[in-house]
Formats: structure tokens, sequence, C-alpha cells
């Protein structure tokens, strides 16, 4: 692959050799790049790496639990135009007036190659994968109202992340690439800081790892915290001028990190009462309501 032409990562995002490796054979492939990985790894942020780095625009299609496969290629206004056929605004006649491109469908038509986010597919009814394979197989579809068939213009380079709520149908997944990104050690975690945070003091960065994987082994948590809420958090210990030596032994600010009653409880009872709960006490540059 030339260099030009492969992904490289970007400023904002970290790729191991490997994620690295998978998005160009994707790309040189034409084949859907499907990334799994627990809630917070980056598998959205990928997308815009991607984008960012081959000079792309990004088309991102949010998956919801009752969004359908028709969704993304089109859909026909019935409403408008029975409201123009009422009302005479408009030439009724005309029924691809009415003719809506979904998310997939702009991808197909954009005079340039684009990146398309297929966000959280598993999110769907378990028959929405399936529903798309002529689609991103022969990059084409009909619109049944007119006739016309739209045919993908350039092929655009799809990612499609998942969260693992559902398996994906054995059809679907024999059509793409695979990689789970894993969850980031501690050296792979300083850098991710580093790039949001480049002017955090070392101490407090390193203090503020300890406690976050000391909090995500804790046995029976339900959610366990990401990423994107370590960079929060580590935001408001520096903001709030905690004392690096203290954060590991006082864990403040745990709402930050934790987001359920369950485990604001679990950490109660393994650090003490609700009045010794870390987080309890007055932080520095912080109002108590």
């Amino acid at each position: 692959m030339e260099q030009h032409n492969s992904y490289q990562g970007s400023a904002k995002y970290i790729a191991s050799l490997e994620l690295l490796n998978a998005v160009n054979v994707s790309v040189a492939l034409n084949r859907p790049l499907l990334i799994k990985g627990e809630p917070g790894t980056g598998k959205t942020m990928l997308a815009q790496s991607i984008a960012e780095n081959l000079n792309k625009r990004l088309i991102i299609w949010n998956i919801k639990s009752t969004t359908k496969a028709q969704d993304g290629l089109y859909v026909y206004d019935t409403v408008q135009r029975l409201y123009d056929s009422q009302f005479g605004e408009g030439d009724v006649r005309d029924i691809g007036h009415y003719i809506k491109l979904g998310k997939m469908g702009d991808a197909f038509v954009s005079d340039e190659r684009v990146v398309l986010l297929i966000d959280e597919i598993d999110k769907a009814d378990i028959e929405f994968p399936n529903d798309l394979l002529w689609e991103l197989d022969q990059m084409e579809f009909n619109i049944f109202e007119t006739g016309e068939t739209i045919c993908a213009r350039h092929r655009p380079i799809v990612v499609i992340t998942s969260n693992a709520e559902k398996e994906l149908p054995d059809a679907f997944l024999r059509r793409c690439i695979f990689h789970y990104i894993a969850f980031p050690g501690e050296e792979a975690m300083r850098q991710i800081i580093r790039v949001h945070h480049p002017d955090l003091e070392q101490k407090l960065i390193d203090s503020a790892i300890l406690a976050f994987y000391k909090i995500r082994e804790l046995p029976g948590l339900q959610k366990r915290p990401s990423t994107s809420e370590l960079l929060d958090w580590v935001q408001a210990l520096s903001i709030g001028g905690m004392d690096p030596e203290k954060i590991i032994k006082e864990l403040p600010l745990p709402g930050v990190l934790l987001k359920k009653d369950q485990d604001m409880n679990l950490m109660k009872h393994r650090f003490g009462t609700v009045d010794d709960l870390p987080g309890k006490r007055n932080i520095p540059g912080f109002r108590r309501v």
C-alpha cells in the first residue's frame, strides 16, 4: 500500500499497529471494518481519525433500537406529498421530489470517496445487519417508487462499531474485516491523556491512572469507568488542585467515574461509611453544595 493512501493514525488518536493494519486491509480489500470493544475505547473516534488522516468527509449513521436498514438508504415522504396535493404546493406527480436519501444513500452519491460510520450496529434489531448485506456487497440499491437504481460513485470506507450487546449474524461477519479494541493498558493510557491534556502534571497523571485501574478492578462493578471518563476525571482533579499524593488514598470525585448507584455503594462498602466515602470531602477549587 502506498504511504499516502494508508491510514497512519492522527494527532488526537493513538492506534496500535494491529489496528492500523486492520484499517488499511479493510480499505485495500473494500470490506467493511467491524470494530468491537468496551464503550469508551475509541471506536467512534477511530472513524473520525480515519476521515481526518485520509482527508475524507465523514458521514455518521447513528443506529438506535428502532432503526431499520431502509432508513439509511432513503425515505419516501408520503406525508409531505399528501400535504402538497391538498394545498397545491409542489408537483406531486414527481415522486422523486419526495425521495430523501439516508446516510448510506448520501455516501453512495457523494462526488468524492467518504468515510461512512455505522455506529453501534448492535443496538438495532437482529435482522438489521442482514438487511444491509446486498448494499454493502454490491454498493447499490433500488428506489422502488421511481424504479431508479442508486450505485455508489465511489465505494465508501465503511466503519461499523459494536458494543457486543448482541451477536451479529455469521453472513454479515463473513463480509467484514474484524478488529477488537482492547482496553488500553497503563502506558497507553498515559499517552492518551497526554494527547488530550498535554499540560497536566505527570504526578497527577500517574496517581490518577493507578487509582483508575484500582477502581476498574473492583469485583462486582456493573459499569467500569471508560477512557472518556478518566479524561474527564483527570481534568476535574487538575481544576480542583488535588494533591497527587492523596488521589489513591481518597479517590476524590467518584461521580465523574462511576455512574450507577450500585457501583457507588460498592465503593462505599470498599472504602468506608457514607461520610468517609471518597469524594465527600471538600476538594480545593470546588464549592460543596
